[in-house]
Protein backbone atom coordinates (compact mmCIF):
# COMPACT_ATOMS: atom_id res chain seq x y z
CA UNK A 1 0.00 0.00 0.00
CA UNK A 2 1.61 3.43 -0.74
CA UNK A 3 1.47 6.57 0.49
CA UNK A 4 -0.98 7.85 -2.04
CA UNK A 5 -3.40 5.53 -0.83
CA UNK A 6 -3.04 5.91 2.78
CA UNK A 7 -3.50 9.52 2.38
CA UNK A 8 -6.83 8.91 0.24
CA UNK A 9 -8.27 6.34 3.20
CA UNK A 10 -6.97 9.05 5.87
CA UNK A 11 -9.34 11.74 3.79
CA UNK A 12 -11.93 9.23 3.72
CA UNK A 13 -11.83 8.49 7.45
CA UNK A 14 -12.09 12.43 8.37
CA UNK A 15 -14.75 13.28 6.32
CA UNK A 16 -16.76 10.95 7.24
CA UNK A 17 -17.31 12.52 10.33
CA UNK A 18 -16.84 16.13 9.25
CA UNK A 19 -18.30 18.09 12.41
CA UNK A 20 -16.43 15.88 14.75
CA UNK A 21 -12.98 16.82 12.33
CA UNK A 22 -13.94 20.33 12.90
CA UNK A 23 -13.97 20.21 16.40
CA UNK A 24 -10.84 18.60 16.79
CA UNK A 25 -9.12 20.50 14.16
CA UNK A 26 -10.95 23.92 16.47
CA UNK A 27 -8.93 23.07 19.41
CA UNK A 28 -5.05 23.00 17.60
CA UNK A 29 -6.77 26.56 15.96
CA UNK A 30 -7.33 28.06 18.70
CA UNK A 31 -3.79 26.78 20.66
CA UNK A 32 -1.39 27.77 17.39
CA UNK A 33 -3.39 31.65 17.09
CA UNK A 34 -3.12 31.90 20.57
CA UNK A 35 0.84 31.55 20.50
CA UNK A 36 1.04 33.53 17.48
CA UNK A 37 -1.20 36.26 18.99
CA UNK A 38 0.38 36.67 22.56
CA UNK A 39 3.98 36.59 21.70
CA UNK A 40 3.12 39.14 19.03
CA UNK A 41 1.01 41.20 21.64
CA UNK A 42 4.37 40.82 24.05
CA UNK A 43 6.95 41.85 21.29
CA UNK A 44 4.46 44.70 20.78
CA UNK A 45 4.85 46.18 24.06
CA UNK A 46 8.60 45.58 24.40
CA UNK A 47 8.89 47.50 20.89
CA UNK A 48 6.16 50.53 22.13
CA UNK A 49 8.19 50.90 25.74
CA UNK A 50 11.65 50.77 24.08
CA UNK A 51 10.00 53.56 21.49
CA UNK A 52 8.61 55.37 24.33
CA UNK A 53 11.86 55.21 26.11
CA UNK A 54 13.86 56.19 23.14
CA UNK A 55 12.09 59.14 22.56
CA UNK A 56 12.84 60.75 25.97
CA UNK A 57 15.98 61.13 24.63
CA UNK A 58 19.17 59.52 24.96
CA UNK A 59 21.04 61.75 26.89
CA UNK A 60 18.21 62.20 30.14
CA UNK A 61 19.19 60.72 33.38
CA UNK A 62 16.32 60.33 35.66
CA UNK A 63 16.91 60.93 39.76
CA UNK A 64 14.26 59.30 42.27
CA UNK A 65 13.91 58.45 45.68
CA UNK A 66 15.41 55.36 47.06
CA UNK A 67 12.54 52.30 47.56
CA UNK A 68 13.98 51.79 50.17
CA UNK A 69 15.03 55.21 51.78
CA UNK A 70 18.58 54.91 52.27
CA UNK A 71 20.04 55.34 55.42
CA UNK A 72 16.89 55.01 57.46
CA UNK A 73 16.34 58.04 59.47
CA UNK A 74 19.14 60.16 57.99
CA UNK A 75 17.05 59.68 54.21
CA UNK A 76 16.51 63.31 52.80
CA UNK A 77 13.87 63.61 50.66
CA UNK A 78 14.40 65.34 47.02
CA UNK A 79 13.97 68.73 46.78
CA UNK A 80 13.65 71.45 44.32
CA UNK A 81 17.07 72.86 45.60
CA UNK A 82 18.84 69.42 44.88
CA UNK A 83 17.56 69.76 41.22
CA UNK A 84 19.01 73.44 41.39
CA UNK A 85 22.32 72.24 42.72
CA UNK A 86 23.01 70.18 39.91
CA UNK A 87 23.32 72.39 36.98
CA UNK A 88 26.53 74.02 38.41
CA UNK A 89 29.52 74.49 35.24
CA UNK A 90 31.88 74.28 37.74
CA UNK A 91 30.85 70.75 40.13
CA UNK A 92 28.90 69.02 36.96
CA UNK A 93 30.22 70.43 33.47
CA UNK A 94 28.16 67.50 32.01
CA UNK A 95 24.84 68.12 32.76
CA UNK A 96 23.00 70.93 30.48
CA UNK A 97 19.62 71.27 32.51
CA UNK A 98 17.86 69.49 35.51
CA UNK A 99 14.41 70.00 36.50
CA UNK A 100 12.36 68.40 39.62
CA UNK A 101 8.98 66.76 38.92
CA UNK A 102 6.00 66.23 40.71
CA UNK A 103 3.78 63.82 39.86
CA UNK A 104 0.33 63.57 41.21
CA UNK A 105 -2.95 62.98 39.92
CA UNK A 106 -6.45 65.32 38.83
CA UNK A 107 -10.13 65.34 38.64
CA UNK A 108 -10.25 67.65 35.30
CA UNK A 109 -13.63 69.42 35.30
CA UNK A 110 -15.05 71.67 32.28
CA UNK A 111 -18.58 72.61 32.44
CA UNK A 112 -20.57 69.31 32.65
CA UNK A 113 -17.72 67.11 32.16
CA UNK A 114 -15.31 65.32 34.40
CA UNK A 115 -12.12 63.56 33.55
CA UNK A 116 -9.37 62.15 35.71
CA UNK A 117 -5.92 62.88 34.63
CA UNK A 118 -4.13 59.73 34.98
CA UNK A 119 -0.69 62.04 35.32
CA UNK A 120 -0.25 65.41 36.18
CA UNK A 121 3.11 67.05 36.43
CA UNK A 122 4.41 69.79 38.40
CA UNK A 123 7.79 71.23 36.69
CA UNK A 124 10.00 73.68 35.41
CA UNK A 125 10.28 75.03 31.75
CA UNK A 126 13.61 73.29 30.89
CA UNK A 127 11.35 69.47 31.35
CA UNK A 128 9.88 70.24 28.00
CA UNK A 129 13.34 69.94 26.39
CA UNK A 130 14.48 67.24 28.55
CA UNK A 131 11.90 65.10 27.79
CA UNK A 132 11.23 66.02 24.14
CA UNK A 133 8.16 67.05 24.76
CA UNK A 134 7.08 69.90 21.80
CA UNK A 135 4.10 71.58 21.36
CA UNK A 136 1.48 71.66 19.12
CA UNK A 137 -0.62 75.05 19.48
CA UNK A 138 -0.43 77.78 22.46
CA UNK A 139 2.53 78.22 24.26
CA UNK A 140 4.83 76.69 27.27
CA UNK A 141 5.04 78.59 30.69
CA UNK A 142 7.97 80.03 31.72
CA UNK A 143 10.23 80.70 34.82
CA UNK A 144 8.25 83.81 35.99
CA UNK A 145 5.35 81.37 36.14
CA UNK A 146 7.05 79.27 38.20
CA UNK A 147 8.26 81.82 40.20
CA UNK A 148 4.85 83.45 40.46
CA UNK A 149 3.23 80.34 41.10
CA UNK A 150 0.82 80.93 38.25
CA UNK A 151 -2.04 78.35 38.10
CA UNK A 152 -1.56 77.69 33.75
CA UNK A 153 -1.16 74.04 32.27
CA UNK A 154 -0.26 72.53 29.37
CA UNK A 155 -2.08 69.10 28.15
CA UNK A 156 -0.93 66.45 26.12
CA UNK A 157 -3.32 65.56 23.40
CA UNK A 158 -5.49 62.50 24.70
CA UNK A 159 -5.97 64.98 27.83
CA UNK A 160 -7.21 67.83 25.94
CA UNK A 161 -9.65 66.21 23.62
CA UNK A 162 -11.20 64.11 26.74
CA UNK A 163 -11.76 67.25 28.58
CA UNK A 164 -12.68 69.72 25.44
CA UNK A 165 -13.69 67.38 22.86
CA UNK A 166 -13.38 69.46 19.61
CA UNK A 167 -13.23 72.87 20.93
CA UNK A 168 -9.64 75.07 20.76
CA UNK A 169 -8.69 74.34 24.80
CA UNK A 170 -6.34 77.34 24.59
CA UNK A 171 -7.31 80.31 26.61
CA UNK A 172 -10.15 78.53 28.42
CA UNK A 173 -10.39 77.57 32.40
CA UNK A 174 -10.23 74.19 33.64
CA UNK A 175 -10.51 73.10 37.31
CA UNK A 176 -8.03 70.46 38.84
CA UNK A 177 -9.08 68.98 41.92
CA UNK A 178 -11.81 72.08 42.42
CA UNK A 179 -8.70 74.79 41.33
CA UNK A 180 -8.95 76.84 38.56
CA UNK A 181 -6.04 76.31 36.03
CA UNK A 182 -6.04 78.06 32.54
CA UNK A 183 -4.84 76.04 29.23
CA UNK A 184 -2.22 77.51 27.70
CA UNK A 185 -1.19 74.97 25.13
CA UNK A 186 -1.51 71.70 24.20
CA UNK A 187 1.54 68.83 23.50
CA UNK A 188 2.09 66.67 20.29
CA UNK A 189 1.29 63.33 20.52
CA UNK A 190 3.90 60.92 21.60
CA UNK A 191 1.76 57.73 21.52
CA UNK A 192 0.59 55.01 23.71
CA UNK A 193 2.77 51.80 24.98
CA UNK A 194 -0.29 50.13 25.77
CA UNK A 195 0.30 50.27 29.39
CA UNK A 196 0.64 54.11 29.98
CA UNK A 197 -0.52 56.93 27.76
CA UNK A 198 2.37 59.58 27.34
CA UNK A 199 -0.69 61.86 25.70
CA UNK A 200 -2.93 61.67 29.23
CA UNK A 201 -0.91 64.17 30.83
CA UNK A 202 -0.90 67.83 32.11
CA UNK A 203 2.05 69.72 33.27
CA UNK A 204 1.90 73.10 35.35
CA UNK A 205 4.48 74.96 37.05
CA UNK A 206 5.81 73.26 40.14
CA UNK A 207 5.36 75.94 42.49
CA UNK A 208 1.41 76.02 41.22
CA UNK A 209 1.27 72.14 41.93
CA UNK A 210 2.88 71.68 44.69
CA UNK A 211 0.84 74.78 46.61
CA UNK A 212 -2.44 73.38 45.07
CA UNK A 213 -2.59 69.76 44.67
CA UNK A 214 0.68 67.90 45.61
CA UNK A 215 2.06 69.58 48.59
CA UNK A 216 5.44 70.33 49.68
CA UNK A 217 6.51 66.82 50.04
CA UNK A 218 9.75 64.97 48.78
CA UNK A 219 10.01 65.47 44.33
CA UNK A 220 8.91 62.38 42.54
CA UNK A 221 11.85 62.88 40.41
CA UNK A 222 14.51 65.12 38.65
CA UNK A 223 14.98 64.78 35.41
CA UNK A 224 18.52 65.58 34.07
CA UNK A 225 19.81 66.14 30.71
CA UNK A 226 23.60 65.84 30.04
CA UNK A 227 25.32 67.67 26.98
CA UNK A 228 25.46 65.01 25.02
CA UNK A 229 24.98 61.11 24.83
CA UNK A 230 28.51 60.33 25.44
CA UNK A 231 28.85 62.70 28.40
CA UNK A 232 25.76 60.55 30.30
CA UNK A 233 28.20 58.46 32.53
CA UNK A 234 30.49 61.60 33.46
CA UNK A 235 26.90 63.18 34.18
CA UNK A 236 25.99 60.49 36.79
CA UNK A 237 29.02 60.51 38.52
CA UNK A 238 28.85 64.27 39.26
CA UNK A 239 25.27 64.09 39.99
CA UNK A 240 26.01 61.11 42.79
CA UNK A 241 29.01 63.53 44.13
CA UNK A 242 26.68 66.43 44.53
CA UNK A 243 23.49 64.67 45.83
CA UNK A 244 26.17 62.87 48.00
CA UNK A 245 27.76 65.81 49.48
CA UNK A 246 23.98 67.91 50.08
CA UNK A 247 22.80 64.53 51.57
CA UNK A 248 25.02 63.17 53.43
CA UNK A 249 25.79 60.40 51.75
CA UNK A 250 29.27 58.69 53.21
CA UNK A 251 31.35 56.94 51.61
CA UNK A 252 30.46 53.09 51.15
CA UNK A 253 27.15 54.35 52.52
CA UNK A 254 23.67 54.08 50.80
CA UNK A 255 22.15 56.28 48.79
CA UNK A 256 18.51 57.61 49.56
CA UNK A 257 18.02 58.20 45.70
CA UNK A 258 18.58 55.98 42.74
CA UNK A 259 20.19 57.29 39.36
CA UNK A 260 19.13 55.58 36.04
CA UNK A 261 19.50 56.56 32.41
CA UNK A 262 17.30 55.59 29.59
CA UNK A 263 19.73 52.77 28.46
CA UNK A 264 18.98 51.42 32.15
CA UNK A 265 15.68 52.07 31.89
CA UNK A 266 14.60 50.34 29.02
CA UNK A 267 17.20 47.22 29.87
CA UNK A 268 14.48 47.23 32.73
CA UNK A 269 11.36 47.12 31.12
CA UNK A 270 12.81 44.64 28.44
CA UNK A 271 13.70 42.23 30.79
CA UNK A 272 9.64 42.54 32.49
CA UNK A 273 8.16 42.56 28.49
CA UNK A 274 10.31 39.28 27.85
CA UNK A 275 9.02 37.46 31.06
CA UNK A 276 5.48 38.70 30.58
CA UNK A 277 5.82 37.43 26.95
CA UNK A 278 7.30 34.10 28.10
CA UNK A 279 4.58 33.78 30.50
CA UNK A 280 1.76 35.21 27.92
CA UNK A 281 3.55 32.23 25.25
CA UNK A 282 3.17 29.73 28.52
CA UNK A 283 -0.39 29.81 28.65
CA UNK A 284 -0.51 29.62 24.69
CA UNK A 285 1.39 26.47 24.97
CA UNK A 286 -1.25 25.07 27.46
CA UNK A 287 -4.19 25.58 25.26
CA UNK A 288 -2.14 23.33 22.06
CA UNK A 289 -1.33 20.66 24.95
CA UNK A 290 -4.68 20.81 25.32
CA UNK A 291 -5.87 20.50 21.72
CA UNK A 292 -3.35 17.46 21.71
CA UNK A 293 -4.98 15.78 24.02
CA UNK A 294 -8.39 16.21 21.92
CA UNK A 295 -6.65 14.63 18.85
CA UNK A 296 -5.99 11.53 21.13
CA UNK A 297 -9.06 11.40 22.49
CA UNK A 298 -10.85 11.76 19.23
CA UNK A 299 -8.80 9.36 17.64
CA UNK A 300 -9.09 6.38 20.32
CA UNK A 301 -13.03 7.36 19.49
CA UNK A 302 -12.62 6.53 15.89
CA UNK A 303 -10.15 3.33 16.29
CA UNK A 304 -13.12 2.13 18.54
CA UNK A 305 -15.86 2.59 15.88
CA UNK A 306 -13.86 1.22 13.12
CA UNK A 307 -12.54 -2.26 14.46
CA UNK A 308 -14.58 -4.51 12.29
CA UNK A 309 -13.10 -2.08 9.30
CA UNK A 310 -9.65 -2.80 10.85
CA UNK A 311 -10.31 -6.17 11.23
CA UNK A 312 -11.04 -6.62 7.38
CA UNK A 313 -8.60 -5.02 5.92
CA UNK A 314 -6.20 -7.01 7.98
CA UNK A 315 -8.02 -9.92 6.97
CA UNK A 316 -7.50 -9.35 3.65
CA UNK A 317 -3.61 -8.66 3.81
CA UNK A 318 -3.50 -4.83 4.95
CA UNK A 319 0.26 -4.94 6.94
CA UNK A 320 0.30 -3.49 10.39
CA UNK A 321 2.17 -0.53 8.45
CA UNK A 322 -0.48 0.57 6.53
CA UNK A 323 -2.85 0.79 9.50
CA UNK A 324 -0.71 2.65 11.78
CA UNK A 325 0.25 4.69 8.52
CA UNK A 326 -3.07 5.49 7.89
CA UNK A 327 -4.31 6.62 11.39
CA UNK A 328 -1.24 8.86 12.14
CA UNK A 329 -2.18 10.31 8.68
CA UNK A 330 -5.14 11.34 9.95
CA UNK A 331 -3.90 12.63 13.22
CA UNK A 332 -1.28 14.64 11.54
CA UNK A 333 -3.81 16.04 9.02
CA UNK A 334 -6.68 17.23 11.55
CA UNK A 335 -3.11 18.50 13.50
CA UNK A 336 -1.54 20.54 10.04
CA UNK A 337 -5.15 21.58 9.03
CA UNK A 338 -5.50 23.31 12.64
CA UNK A 339 -2.28 24.72 12.40
CA UNK A 340 -2.87 26.51 8.97
CA UNK A 341 -6.03 27.97 10.21
CA UNK A 342 -3.94 28.98 13.81
CA UNK A 343 -1.67 30.81 11.51
CA UNK A 344 -4.16 32.66 9.10
CA UNK A 345 -6.37 33.49 12.08
CA UNK A 346 -3.19 35.01 14.25
CA UNK A 347 -1.51 36.87 11.13
CA UNK A 348 -5.20 38.47 10.73
CA UNK A 349 -5.62 39.08 14.21
CA UNK A 350 -1.89 41.03 14.21
CA UNK A 351 -3.54 43.68 12.24
CA UNK A 352 -5.85 45.08 14.94
CA UNK A 353 -4.67 47.09 18.04
CA UNK A 354 -5.36 45.16 21.31
CA UNK A 355 -5.57 46.95 24.50
CA UNK A 356 -3.83 49.65 22.74
CA UNK A 357 -0.51 47.75 21.94
CA UNK A 358 0.21 46.95 18.08
CA UNK A 359 1.04 43.56 17.87
CA UNK A 360 4.36 42.60 16.16
CA UNK A 361 4.73 39.20 14.63
CA UNK A 362 7.66 37.17 15.16
CA UNK A 363 8.23 34.91 12.34
CA UNK A 364 9.83 32.20 14.68
CA UNK A 365 6.66 32.14 16.43
CA UNK A 366 4.88 30.83 13.50
CA UNK A 367 7.30 28.39 12.65
CA UNK A 368 7.25 26.98 16.08
CA UNK A 369 3.31 27.24 16.51
CA UNK A 370 3.39 25.26 13.23
CA UNK A 371 5.64 22.77 13.41
CA UNK A 372 4.63 21.87 17.22
CA UNK A 373 0.87 21.58 15.39
CA UNK A 374 2.49 18.50 13.14
CA UNK A 375 4.43 17.17 16.26
CA UNK A 376 1.20 17.21 17.82
CA UNK A 377 -0.32 14.91 15.43
CA UNK A 378 2.31 12.45 15.67
CA UNK A 379 2.69 12.48 19.25
CA UNK A 380 -1.16 12.65 20.29
CA UNK A 381 -1.89 10.42 17.31
CA UNK A 382 0.63 7.99 17.96
CA UNK A 383 -0.92 5.94 20.65
CA UNK A 384 -4.06 5.16 19.05
CA UNK A 385 -2.58 4.56 15.39
CA UNK A 386 -0.30 1.85 17.29
CA UNK A 387 -3.54 0.52 19.12
CA UNK A 388 -5.19 -0.15 15.66
CA UNK A 389 -2.26 -1.80 14.12
CA UNK A 390 -1.85 -3.80 17.07
CA UNK A 391 -5.82 -5.44 16.74
CA UNK A 392 -5.69 -9.00 15.79
CA UNK A 393 -8.30 -9.59 12.99
CA UNK A 394 -10.17 -12.05 14.40
CA UNK A 395 -10.34 -10.15 17.39
CA UNK A 396 -11.20 -7.33 15.24
CA UNK A 397 -14.26 -9.16 13.37
CA UNK A 398 -15.41 -10.42 16.38
CA UNK A 399 -15.88 -6.76 17.76
CA UNK A 400 -19.90 -5.93 18.24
Amino acid sequence: MNLLEILRFAVRGLTANKLRSALTTLGITIGVAAVILLVAVGNGASAAIAASIQGLGTNVVNVSPARGGGQGATARPLTVQDAHALVDPVGAPDVKAASPVVNTTATATYGQTSYDISSVAGTEPAYFTTTNRELAQGQLFTSEDVTAARKVVVLGPTTAESIFGTADPVGRNVLLNSIQFTVIGVLQAKGSTGLQNADDVAIAPISAVQNSLAGYGSLSQIAVQAISADSVSLAQSEITAILNARHGIRLGGTPDYQIQNSEQLLATRTSATETFTVLLAAVAAISLLVGGIGVTNIMLVTVTERIREIGIRKAIGAPRSAILGQFLAEATMLSLFGGLLGVAIGLIGSRFTISGIKPVIVPSSILLAFAVSALIGLFFGSFPANRAAKLRPIDALRHE
